[in-house]
C-alpha cells in the first residue's frame, strides 16, 4: 500500500471556520489508477493537496510509502515531493520563456543534476511522448495536448512513485483528452500509481476506481474494472 489516510480532518479558519475534510479514511495500493471526483467545493482539491504534501491536515494520520506525513519541515516536505511525487496540472504550469526540454529538465536542476545529464534525460522523456521534434519550441508554440505531454514528461523525469494529476484534461478538447488518458493508462500498465482529480465522468470511467467525495466526506468506493484493464481508446 502506497497511500494510507486515517481519520483525516482539515478546517480552514475564518469568521465561520470551514470544515473541508471530515474523517477521511482512504487506502490506495501501489500501481492503482484512481479518480477522485466531486462537485466544486466538495474538498477534492484539498485532499489532493494533502496527498501531494502541499497542504497540512489538522488531525489524523497520513502515511505515504510508509512515511508518516505530519509536521514536516519545508525542506523535508520538498525532499519527499521531489523523490516520490510527480504533478500534472490543468494549466500545464510550464515556464513560458523556457523551451520544452528545459521545462522537462527543471526538476533535475533542483536536484543538482548537471545540465548535460538533465537535458539528455529530458530528451529521452520527450521522445517517449512523441515530442522530440518539439524539444526546442517554447510553450506558446505548442498545442494544448503537446503542452500537457511536456508537463507529463516533466512529472516523470524524477522517476516518482506517484503521479498526482489535477484536472489534467480540463483545458483540452475531447480527442486530446482521450489521448492524454491513453497515456496515463499506458504509464499505469507499467506500474505507475496515478491519482486524477476530475469532474469529467469520462475521465473517471477510464480509471480503475472512482473515489467520490461529497461535503468533505468520502462515499463508498465505486469499482470500475476488476480483473480487466481499461482498453485503449482509438
Amino acid at each position: 500500500m502506497i497511500i494510507q489516510l486515517k481519520d483525516i480532518n482539515k478546517t480552514y479558519p475564518g469568521v465561520v471556520p470551514l470544515h473541508v475534510l471530515k474523517d477521511i479514511n482512504l487506502e490506495i495500493d501501489r500501481g492503482e489508477l484512481v479518480a477522485i471526483m466531486g462537485a466544486s467545493g466538495s474538498g477534492k482539491s484539498t485532499l489532493l493537496n494533502i496527498l501531494g504534501i502541499l497542504d497540512n491536515y489538522d488531525s489524523g494520520e497520513y502515511h505515504l510509502d510508509g512515511v508518516l506525513i505530519k509536521n514536516l519541515s519545508e525542506n523535508r516536505a520538498a525532499e519527499l515531493r521531489n523523490r516520490l511525487i510527480g504533478f500534472v496540472f490543468q494549466s500545464f504550469n510550464l515556464i513560458s520563456y523556457k523551451n520544452a526540454v528545459e521545462n522537462v529538465a527543471l526538476p533535475l536542476f533542483y536536484q543538482g543534476v548537471s545540465r548535460r545529464k538533465r537535458n539528455a534525460l529530458a530528451m529521452e522523456q520527450l521522445e517517449r511522448m512523441g515530442l522530440a521534434d518539439r524539444a526546442h519550441h517554447l510553450p506558446g508554440e505548442l498545442s494544448g495536448g503537446q503542452k500537457q505531454r511536456v508537463a507529463i514528461a516533466r512529472a516523470l523525469i524524477t522517476k516518482p512513485s506517484i503521479i498526482l494529476a489535477d484536472e489534467p484534461t480540463g483545458a483540452l478538447d475531447s480527442t486530446t483528452s482521450h489521448d492524454v488518458m491513453n497515456l496515463f493508462r499506458e504509464l499505469n500498465a507499467e506500474g505507475m500509481t496515478i491519482i486524477i482529480v476530475t469532474h469529467d465522468p469520462g475521465v473517471g470511467a477510464a480509471t480503475n476506481r472512482i473515489i467520490r467525495i461529497s461535503d468533505g466526506r468520502i462515499v463508498p468506493d465505486e469499482p470500475i474494472i476488476t480483473d480487466i484493464k481499461p482498453q485503449i481508446i482509438v
